[in-house]
């Protein structure tokens, strides 16, 4: 493990907070909101969708990458690439004024069959106790003041594995769980997760049972205990969130180790699917785990899937992409709507709607109904590839494309 790294560039500009950095109603710190479900409890939606619920409020050029947007307070942190360098910015919501930077050298030879993905970064920051924290595309971690932009430790696992990030990247985004911060660190073949002190960046505990891929590990409670679950490079595994210990594991591997589907948490089960393979819901007991259902017809790739009561929404690769309903507690086929949605799509459930980002820039609104989707809007937001999953916050979309990042106003 390489000790803490000083930054290549860091800027301050004066802006003063009007609320703290920490819990707020719209916060929305970290992959996929603040549960990690894909659920934005606090949106406001319009009366009704119409061609101009949808404003622009500003636009950002901020750099390449995947990595999503979050929101703390009146706070936006970006992460992205600009000329060389990862840059970690600090953007005001209400104007995207910059309030810190800072960037530091990452020279990276990408994979050939990753190339129209750019050279990342791909996992989404995550803020919490007042700093923020990021993976970059060839696995260094870094924590950051989130209220002046210092940078409190940097650093990597070169001296303990050949490989610092899978194949395609790192791009499973770390995960807070209270003084821990938690990292799939390594590459293929070998590697494993890592508690790091989110204080001193030192090393708690590590598993190093199976290398990372690129879904984000959660948090769940299975069968009465506490568990980190997620997928690696060949298994779904869950590891003790306390001494690191492996609890249990299940095969799975994807052709070229392209597990990427985040794990979703539907009370005493986990759903867990890959492209190629069936979608599956897995309980705990104490003899282990146990596949209680599967449905080989819905496979997913990099979607991740929203659960909503007792249905469950996903968009599988049949049909070049096309949304999909499930029963969550038999696994059944309830809907599938038309094709041709794209090649990735983000789901983000607002209550009565579910929002899908594509790949393409649309943004399409779907009604839920009792067996499926209703479509009753769809916006151009992007004019270049959007692989990055939106943010909320309040009544706000926050959309990263190829280069830039945009906030657009929901309202009648």
């Amino acid at each position: 493990m390489m000790p803490i790294l000083p930054a290549v560039r860091r800027v301050f500009l004066p802006l003063m907070l009007t609320l703290p950095l920490g819990a707020a109603p719209n916060d929305w710190n970290q992959w996929r909101g603040p549960n990690r479900d894909g659920i934005a409890a606090g949106f406001k939606a319009p009366s009704a969708w119409t061609p101009h619920s949808l404003t622009k409020v500003w636009t950002v050029t901020v750099g390449e990458g995947h990595s999503s947007p979050i929101v703390t307070g009146d706070r936006v942190f970006v992460f992205a690439r600009e000329d060389g360098k990862e840059v970690m910015r600090c953007l005001a919501l209400k104007d995207g004024a910059v309030v810190w930077q800072d960037a530091y050298e990452v020279p990276y030879s990408m994979n050939l069959a990753a190339r129209g993905h750019g050279k990342g970064p791909k996992a989404t920051p995550v803020a919490a106790g007042g700093s923020v924290y990021s993976l970059g595309i060839d696995g260094h971690v870094s924590a950051y003041d989130a209220e002046r932009g210092a940078v409190r430790w940097r650093t990597n696992f070169a001296a303990d594995y050949k490989a610092t990030s899978p194949s395609f990247g790192a791009a499973a985004s770390p995960l807070v769980d209270g003084s821990n911060l938690i990292v799939p660190v390594g590459g293929k073949h070998g590697g494993g997760l890592v508690a790091l002190d989110v204080v001193s960046g030192q090393v708690r505990w590590k598993w190093t049972g199976d290398g990372p891929a690129y879904a984000s590990p959660v948090l769940a409670t299975l069968g009465g205990v506490r568990q980190i679950v997620t997928q690696m490079e060949k298994h779904c595994v869950a590891i003790s969130p306390e001494d690191g210990r492996e609890l249990w594991r299940l095969p799975f591997k994807t052709s070229f180790e392209q597990n990427s589907v985040t794990p979703v948490v539907a009370g005493e089960w986990v759903i867990f699917g890959g492209v190629s393979k069936p979608t599956f819901a897995v309980k705990v007991t104490a003899a282990g785990p146990e596949i209680v259902w599967e449905n080989k017809v819905f496979a997913m790739y990099m979607s991740t899937p929203v659960l909503n009561g007792t249905t469950l929404y996903g968009m599988t690769t049949r049909q070049r992409g096309s949304l999909f309903a499930l029963d969550v507690s038999t696994g059944q086929e309830l809907w599938q709507g038309p094709g041709r949605v794209g090649e990735n799509a983000s789901l983000t459930d607002v209550g009565s709607a579910l929002l899908v980002l594509n790949d393409a820039g649309e943004l399409s609104v779907h009604e839920k109904q009792e067996r499926g989707l209703k479509s009753v809007a769809s916006f151009k937001v992007a004019e270049t590839p959007v692989w990055a999953s939106p943010a909320v916050a309040g009544s706000h979309l926050l959309v990263k494309d190829k280069t830039t990042l945009m906030l657009y106003r929901v309202g009648d």
